[in-house]
């Protein structure tokens, strides 16, 4: 029979930690927070209906954007084992300049609205964790706020090419004067694509109040007291905007853009030019032909063209045709570390997060994008040593296997 004793309290005390309260509430939930998926949790709960299905839905039946999650589910990972990995290096050279990581924070629009702080808190994050922010021609900071946050950081600016070309080049002139040193030219936008949660939530710029959102916003007090009491959203590219996000965006977009634009754009900036929104091979191989200087594999985050090529599977056919001479970078679908690993190991020099960084935004501002980062930074680094690798160099096709639940179907002959 088991003996039993009354414990002693000095017997207990060393099998017992009491966790310190924290009563900061912001910094308690984050601390609570170890995916980015938790940050997700977190930030629903905190943010109206409207401002979050602008982020986290996609267009149409959001199924571009499920299937490029699935696909790095479905990454199978090959380690070594018996490696020494006491220490890693995460960082290596991205467009000719140093990178601390593997990933940047990618262009979102209205980002003020989704939290008050919105883009200053991105680039004032990305400086201090040494990796590039991108401002979109949609943020709702101005360009020069976005550089005075992120000074020492590396500042990319994403353009849309409007229909009003001086327009568009009198950004893109700012942006080089406030000594942003990437240009981003976004080409798969020539239409808007179906949102259909911003169509059913009434999504408009300023909000539309209906007694539904006025519902909404009860529980979320702090949301609306920022929203109401700071500076009217002002946007990098134009100062007000009575409409629809899809509206804003047909009546902006150019869809008559070509890839003479596009040269006529290489020449007038002085910087690294990236392409973003290729999705298929014989687009990267025109542009590497061009003398781009990197190629973006991306169908916007699912927000576009639903059914579109998931950007992962592309990966290492186009590294294959243009990597050697071109630099491969890859967004869409990008939750974990883990995706980071395997996109590099599949042959991408670079990737960008665009949701994950608005997850965390959204839980917490500054302190919330500083836990994306670390988030992240900490799944890289430990994924790095599971597979038994020491540098981003030593990653290659031969640690990951991307399985497949969707194939082409074989064309019939008949």
């Amino acid at each position: 029979m088991v003996q039993r004793r009354i414990p002693k309290v000095r017997d207990l005390a060393p099998l017992m930690k009491f966790k310190k309260p924290t009563l900061d509430a912001r910094k308690r939930r984050l601390q609570e927070a170890y995916t980015i998926y938790d940050l997700r949790a977190i930030a629903k709960r905190r943010t109206p209906t409207a401002a979050f299905d602008y982020t986290d839905g996609s267009a149409d039946q959001e199924l571009s954007i499920t299937r490029a999650r699935q696909a790095f589910e479905d990454v199978e990972f090959h380690p070594s084992i018996l490696r020494d990995v006491s220490s890693v290096s995460t960082g290596w050279d991205v467009l000719g300049a140093p990178v601390a990581l593997p990933f940047g924070i990618a262009p979102t629009g209205f980002t003020r609205m989704m939290q008050t702080e919105g883009e200053v808190a991105g680039a004032g994050a990305a400086a201090a964790a040494g990796i590039p922010f991108s401002l979109s021609t949609m943020g709702t900071s101005s360009i020069e706020d976005v550089a005075r946050a992120g000074a020492g950081g590396r500042n990319w600016f994403q353009l849309y090419m409007w229909k009003d070309r001086d327009r568009s080049m009198a950004l893109v002139d700012r942006a080089a004067e406030a000594g942003f040193d990437t240009l981003l030219v976004t080409v798969d936008v020539p239409v808007a694509g179906a949102r259909l949660r911003d169509s059913r939530n009434g999504m408009t710029i300023p909000p539309t109040l209906t007694p539904k959102t006025v519902l909404n916003a009860i529980p979320r007090p702090e949301w609306w007291i920022n929203f109401l009491t700071t500076e009217p959203l002002a946007f990098a590219s134009l100062d007000r905007w009575s409409g629809t996000v899809a509206q804003l965006l047909d009546t902006m977009f150019d869809p008559t853009v070509t890839f003479d634009d596009l040269a006529w754009i290489k020449d007038q900036w002085p910087g690294k030019l990236v392409v973003k929104g290729v999705q298929n091979v014989d687009d990267a191989k025109r542009l590497a032909g061009m003398g781009v200087d990197a190629v973006l594999l991306s169908n916007h985050g699912g927000r576009q063209l639903d059914r579109a090529p998931i950007p992962f599977h592309l990966l290492p056919e186009v590294v294959r045709e243009v990597g050697m001479d071109t630099e491969v970078h890859v967004d869409t679908g990008i939750m974990s570390g883990s995706d980071i690993v395997a996109s590099i190991a599949m042959g991408a020099r670079f990737t960008l997060v665009g949701r994950a960084y608005l997850y965390g935004l959204m839980a917490g501002g500054r302190e919330g994008v500083d836990r994306t980062i670390e988030i992240l930074r900490a799944q890289v680094v430990r994924t790095m040593k599971l597979l038994g690798v020491n540098s981003l160099e030593e990653l290659n096709p031969s640690h990951v296997t991307q399985l497949e639940r969707l194939g082409p179907r074989p064309v019939s002959t008949r």
